[in-house]
């Protein structure tokens, strides 16, 4: 028996799930495959640190951990679903719905005071960030959309983009030094080690801020450094030209990855854009507990603790700000929700590809369209944006019914490039340097000469990942037979080291015929450009973070949304990792759900990832039934495109419940039909039968369960019985499903 292990996770695509594997474990029975769920989710995760302060029925398992050590078995089967990459807000939020129900886990010390809440701090900092996706991501990664999903949008292009004014204003604003593009250096260590981090001040105080660090021989290590002096400056300054030019001024970050520098940067940002405020009511902010890094709406939460004419003074005083700024990007118009309100509002990867989208534009106050200068303080990849900026200014919009593919393979096995995010990413304690010391000789490898505040980060990347990756893009060189790029800037500490590792791995593999390249980021950006437009398509070969980038970029305007992408990460150990899409907009289909009755999120990013998740039982178990069930629900999902059975947006029209009744009645048609399996096809040729008969009923039910609101016994932990009663609505369609 092989078993498919289903994360349970959170917002939309967690109630999805309450549809769509009812259905699928019900199809599967008796095919040798077994689909199991592990909870994953923001609250699943609080709620494993914390054994000690719950109830024996309360407990859940550390069921990550298990997900961890389950990707080093070949035989691991992973259906990764999108998962919160939580920021404070958001984990506080979680701690606060826990606790009101009953739960006794500890509230979040922002500000630990003692070494009990330093150590607190220290176990939800677990839970905080991209915490799921470097443990189950033990292998590189290949993203692309698959082939029917890919013509279907052709041949069906999405009507969201908007054309690219003449006159565009909008830009890319980033610094020009002191970042982390200029400051990092890199070493490839020539044996295994251990390393210690240290912090040497100019007045010859030492600080030891990490120590015994293991890393192995081949490993790439980095360090680089951000100003905060000088990130502050450029703020001011694109505030000025932000205001001379009549554009909107919009901050895009990675805050949720990237969860130690980039909400601190994001912070500083705050600091500039409202420094009047800042300066009048610092000391203020500080006795109730401000923290800057969680954004203006962090300012707003704490002012509820004043008295009332004092908060609204500073409210009043935060409202006279923007007479003399720039206008602001919004992210909600009608609430007053700016682009500085959070962190984990406005996510680069997410946000970027829709200014590219809606020609150039963000939404303003009025709630309409306007140019923006976009701040992306860090050069590692700011520059990649404008020139895709400057491409549509030149040639127009990009036209999704022509546009190629451009697919992705990415570098991140074994937290290859977890920049920002993790262990090594510190504040400097003071002026002086931060050191990277190789324990067995004593010697500096790496460092950094920083001020008090300054950023310091730094990242692994191991041989045996950076070999695998190699592979990869050699094997999707040759299935797809088209140019395939190493996005990689000989400038840039890091990227040299990689460099010079590609070239040496790819004279292991047999490149004859194959048009394999390496180009800087922005070269390699204007390629891909080039050739979409063509209709011509591009694999391209990155590293973590431009992974992150580009899976959205392209899929957003190729297919309108990156949860339509296929993301296959085959394990280094020989399992698999089958990701279902992004969910950046997931909080918002839960809003409308919860106040409609109507879901909106397409499970298509499920439907595809079950396919080679089956594929890959059937080719290591030499299971034919699996390969029946992954051929017939792929032409479930050409059928779900073709007769467009996507969710819709509005409520009172098919919702998610409904697309996943058609992927049921297609698949199940498809195993009717089929010749190879007499058992199989007899079998379904009674739910097709039923399926189908009842087609009008079953609709009639899901559509009656729309148009009120819906009450699911919480956002981060809802109630089983409620989010199944919710989610399945149609008795009809449950009694046929159940039969199976």
């Amino acid at each position: 028996m092989s078993t498919i292990i289903w994360s349970e996770i959170d917002e939309a695509p967690a109630l999805a799930t309450y549809a769509l594997l009812p259905i699928v474990q019900k199809f599967l029975k008796g095919s040798g495959v077994d689909v199991e769920t592990r909870d994953i989710s923001l609250s699943g995760r609080i709620l494993a640190n914390f054994p000690e302060k719950l109830k024996d029925e309360q407990k859940v398992a550390d069921y990550l951990a298990q997900l961890g050590e389950l990707t080093q078995d070949p035989s691991a089967n992973i259906i990764k679903l999108p998962n919160v990459s939580a920021s404070i807000p958001q984990l506080q939020a979680a701690i606060k719905e826990l606790q009101d129900k009953g739960y006794d886990v500890p509230d979040y010390p922002e500000e630990p005071k003692n070494d009990a809440e330093k150590e607190l701090q220290a176990r939800y900092s677990k839970c905080l960030g991209s915490a799921v996706n470097p443990v189950l991501r033990e292998g590189n990664s290949d993203r692309r959309s698959a082939a029917s999903v890919k013509k279907f949008a052709q041949k069906n292009p999405h009507r969201m983009m908007k054309d690219w004014p003449a006159d565009s204003k909008t830009r890319v604003a980033h610094m020009s030094a002191n970042d982390f593009y200029a400051s990092e250096t890199s070493v490839t260590l020539d044996k295994d080690t251990t390393l210690t981090y240290k912090f040497v001040g100019n007045d010859g105080s030492e600080q030891v801020l990490k120590e015994k660090l293991p890393v192995l021989a081949g490993e790439v290590v980095d360090s680089s450094s951000m100003s905060m002096a000088a990130v502050r400056e450029f703020f001011a300054q694109q505030i000025e030209e932000a205001k001379k030019d009549g554009v909107l001024l919009s901050l895009h970050m990675k805050a949720t990855m990237m969860k130690i520098s980039d909400p601190y940067i994001f912070g500083q940002c705050v600091k500039v854009f409202y420094k009047d405020v800042f300066e009048k009511y610092g000391s203020v902010f500080e006795e109730i507990g401000v923290n800057v890094s969680n954004g203006l709406g962090d300012v707003y939460a704490k002012l509820k603790r004043l008295p009332d004419a004092q908060r609204e003074e500073i409210e009043a005083a935060i409202m006279d700000v923007y007479k003399d700024r720039p206008a602001l990007a919004m992210v909600d118009s009608r609430r007053g929700i700016t682009n500085l309100h959070a962190p984990n509002d406005v996510i680069i990867d997410a946000s970027m590809p829709v200014v590219v989208r809606d020609g150039g534009r963000m939404w303003n106050l009025q709630d309409e369209l306007q140019d923006t200068v976009a701040m992306i303080p860090d050069r590692c990849y700011a520059t990649i944006y404008q020139t895709v900026i400057e491409d549509c200014q030149k040639n127009g919009q990009f036209d999704p019914a022509t546009m190629g593919a451009v697919s992705n393979v990415g570098l991140m096995a074994k937290k290859a490039e977890e920049y920002g995010s993790h262990d090594k990413t510190f504040y400097s304690p003071g002026d002086g340097k931060i050191q990277v010391i190789d324990d067995a000789t004593g010697n500096v490898l790496l460092e950094q000469t920083l001020e008090a505040g300054d950023v310091f980060r730094s990242c692994q990347t191991k041989d045996e990942s950076i070999r695998d990756w190699v592979k990869l893009a050699v094997s999707r060189a040759k299935a797809t037979g088209v140019p395939t790029v190493f996005w990689l800037d000989p400038k840039r500490g890091h990227d040299a080291q990689i460099i010079a590792k590609v070239e040496t791995y790819l004279k292991d593999h047999d490149t004859t015929g194959l048009d394999i390249r390496i180009m800087t980021p922005d070269d390699a950006m204007q390629l891909a450009c080039d050739r979409s437009r063509r209709g011509e398509d591009t694999v391209t070969c990155t590293g973590n973070a431009l992974r992150d980038y580009l899976t959205d970029l392209f899929p957003i305007l190729e297919l309108g949304t990156s949860a339509r992408m296929l993301s296959i990460v085959p394990l280094l150990q020989g399992g698999g990792v089958f990701e279902t899409g992004a969910g950046g907009s997931a909080p918002k289909h839960v809003e409308q759900f919860l106040k409609e009755g109507h879901l909106r999120w397409d499970s298509l990013g499920e439907y595809c990832a079950l396919v080679p998740s089956l594929e890959h039982i059937a080719k290591t178990t030499d299971n034919a039934t699996a390969q029946l069930y992954a051929e017939t629900l792929d032409a479930a999902v050409t059928d779900y495109l073709l007769n467009e059975k996507a969710p819709s947006r509005k409520v009172n029209e098919i919702d998610n419940r409904g697309s996943s009744f058609y992927v049921a009645l297609y698949w199940a048609k498809a195993l009717a039909a089929q010749d190879k399996n007499a058992e199989l096809k007899a079998k379904f040729a009674k739910v097709a039968a039923d399926l189908e008969a009842n087609e009008a009923k079953i609709n009639e039910e899901l559509l009656a369960a729309q148009g009120s609101p819906v009450d699911i016994g919480g956002y981060y932990k809802p109630e089983v019985a409620k989010v199944s009663a919710a989610m399945r609505p149609s008795a009809t369609l449950n009694a046929i499903i159940d039969a199976l």
